[in-house]
């Protein structure tokens, strides 16, 4: 088991002065550059990164306390034009936006591992299997808030991004070697204009809504969920650590008469708190029905009838099933799953040309448009439609 790395844990950066050192550093690397982060989700509010792990060859590897560090655009822009190597970017994007850095090109090897069918794409997985490495990973849902940092926390960390470079050289060989590496350029550079998803309600994903079946229940949760963000916002901690969804779940279904009722729900939750949710469930109670939140989203477009998508979807399922076994990769990087749903729901679907348009509107990729359009056309005629 690999417990530091060969060159042992570097400092912590946490002032502008050694900030400006460790840039120069890794713009005098050369190759591309291992990036990871670590949050504190579930226990800080946010997602923001509270450390920032680079190793670049020629440079070594770096520790950031980006929370004492919150800019970091210097550093990105000694990074100008150098790959960045990451794990599950999705991941690490939003929250190196937030510190100013943005990648000029990246290599994701856990796309680029399912994208090579591997079964276990972690990255502790990956690097036993192909770098016959093991990785201890006792450290991952730690409190990365916390200062200082333990060395063991550090050492774990650099780890990280002690592995990505070789990770990367052999991953860029295969994708090679079985034809896929233009398919991994296209996902690669459609990464680079990630950014984590917006959503006009926020509250509606909360765990277990479905329970919800009323309008006013529906009210009480949002008005729920705002105060508990506001709350969390304000302290710097998760929102479901001030009020657990399940707990908000159950507030908006049962009759809640007294703070004692939101207390026997939540026992953490103290006195001042409980009053003020109790006050935002009986102002929701109090609104009128017409501005109480829809059970249901009205569909933005007219769609086609159930039994229409049903009957396409168990054509077009298969076609892209098949395509996922001859290029041996998941049907789900063949095309995204939601856009399949779409297309199938759609009141006319068109010819190949239309389908590929759709498609394209939808943010699928040249390599995968080429490959699914003709499929789902023929899949779509041969289901009646």
């Amino acid at each position: 088991m690999l417990s530091e790395p060969e060159q042992g844990v570097p400092p912590v950066t946490d002032s502008p002065e050694d900030l400006h050192t460790v840039a120069t550093q890794l713009e005098h690397g050369h190759g591309p550059v291992g990036i990871d982060t670590e949050r504190a989700s579930g226990i800080r509010y946010g997602n923001r990164a509270f450390l920032v792990q680079l190793k670049r060859e020629g440079a070594g590897i770096v520790l950031i306390d980006s929370e004492a560090l919150p800019v970091l655009s210097s550093l990105n822009a000694a990074l100008h034009g150098v790959e960045w190597i990451l794990h599950a970017a999705t991941q690490d994007l939003g929250c190196l936006a937030e510190k100013g850095m943005r990648p000029d090109a990246l290599f994701d090897t856990e796309l680029a591992a399912r994208l090579l069918n591997f079964e276990r794409f972690g990255l502790a997985s990956l690097t036993e299997e192909i770098m016959g490495v093991t990785l201890a990973k006792e450290h991952s849902a730690v409190d990365w808030s916390t200062r200082p940092l333990p060395h063991e926390w550090l050492a774990y960390a650099a780890l990280d991004v002690e592995v990505l470079g070789h990770l990367r050289t052999e991953l860029a060989d295969r994708l090679r070697s079985s034809g896929k590496w233009e398919y991994a350029q296209q996902e690669f550079d459609h990464l680079l204009s990630f950014t984590p998803p917006v959503h006009d309600e926020p509250w509606r994903r909360t765990h277990g809504l479905g329970r919800v079946k009323t309008a006013r229940g529906l009210g009480r949760v949002r008005a729920m969920w705002a105060l508990r963000d506001d709350l969390g916002e304000e302290r710097d901690i998760a929102p479901s650590r001030i009020l657990p969804d399940r707990a908000m779940i159950a507030l908006a279904v049962e009759s809640v008469k007294s703070e004692r009722d939101l207390k026997r729900q939540f026992s953490r939750m103290d006195s001042e708190d409980a009053g003020e949710f109790f006050r935002v469930i009986k102002a929701a109670d109090r609104l009128p029905d017409s501005f109480m939140p829809p059970v249901r989203n009205t569909p933005r477009v007219k769609r086609a009838d159930r039994m229409t998508s049903k009957q396409r979807l168990e054509h077009m399922k298969p076609a892209i099933a098949q395509i996922a076994k001859e290029l041996d990769m998941p049907h789900d990087l063949v095309v995204t799953p939601r856009y399949v749903k779409r297309l199938a729901s759609l009141t006319t679907i068109g010819d190949e040309g239309d389908i590929a348009d759709f498609l394209r509107d939808q943010g699928a990729r040249p390599w995968q448009i080429e490959l699914v359009a003709e499929p789902l056309a023929k899949a779509a005629h041969a289901s009646g439609s």
